[in-house]
């Protein structure tokens, strides 16, 4: 899932930026769209991965209630499929030991692993492998209750423009509203492995979804930064429950091939 994470994007990715490539005005703009569809072709066709950051891996695991799991540790499991993926696969080992000391750890462990009990005897498996230009652009934001709807708009919108070039738009822009400090932030990660082109099934949310990446795009950073119309591919967000004193916002910027995989065992 490594390998493949890093040499494809989802179809669901594929044609988003297809489409945005026939819908950019600018035509350098369109002509940078282009140049990033045929380096996924050759990704795919060469085995090559689509950006020389492979990224840090992000597995989600959705564990049924009912499965039980033997044979050993999970977490020495999950980050011994990760170092086969990254060795074996001949992908960039990103991951350092020390956040100061800075000593490779030479197989891109240990992931970033979540796992989650629900329902059911199956295992949902996803990995995202996450690239720090655009990781180094995300932010959590505690607002004010008061800050409403106006407030968590402003602030996916300002943070994207503060990432503008940074984060190799077009961007994929994750959210989560809500919860706590840390849970705001999972639920944005999460919020950049929904189909792209999908919305929320709450009115008040998706009219945020959309005003956003209307002003987004409206920016005219555009591909590359280069100008264009294309700033951002999609806006998703995901809320959660909170205290009443609280209005965290987590807002996860991804660059254009957001990767990830996924499996049911």
């Amino acid at each position: 899932m490594c390998i493949e994470a890093n040499h494809a994007l989802t179809p669901d990715m594929q044609e988003r930026l297809h489409r945005a490539r026939k819908e950019e005005a600018s035509s350098l703009g369109a002509q940078i769209l282009s140049q990033l569809e045929q380096n996924l072709e050759i990704a795919g066709r060469d085995m090559i991965p689509i950006c020389q950051d492979t990224g840090m891996a992000v597995v989600f695991l959705e564990i049924g209630q009912e499965v039980f799991l033997t044979g050993g540790d999970l977490t020495e499991a999950v980050n011994e499929g990760v170092r086969r993926g990254y060795v074996d696969g001949y992908l960039r080992k990103s991951v350092v030991k020390d956040p100061l000391l800075r000593e490779n750890t030479r197989d891109n462990t240990p992931a970033i692993l979540h796992t989650e009990i629900v329902p059911g005897d199956q295992v949902r498996i996803t990995v995202a492998p996450k690239g720090f230009g655009s990781e180094n652009m995300s932010r959590v934001v505690m607002l004010k209750p008061a800050d409403g709807e106006e407030g968590v708009l402003e602030a996916i919108v300002r943070a994207a423009l503060d990432a503008g070039p940074n984060a190799c738009p077009p961007m994929v822009i994750g959210v989560g509203v809500g919860g706590t400090f840390e849970k705001c932030a999972l639920l944005a990660k999460k919020a950049l492995t929904l189909p792209v082109d999908s919305h929320s099934e709450l009115p008040h949310i998706r009219r945020i979804e959309e005003e956003a990446l209307r002003r987004i795009n409206e920016s005219g950073i555009g591909p590359a930064g280069l100008g264009g119309k294309t700033t951002a591919l999609s806006v998703r967000i995901l809320t959660w429950p909170t205290h009443i004193a609280g209005l965290p916002v987590g807002i996860n910027i991804c660059c254009h091939v957001n990767r990830h995989a996924v499996r049911t065992i």
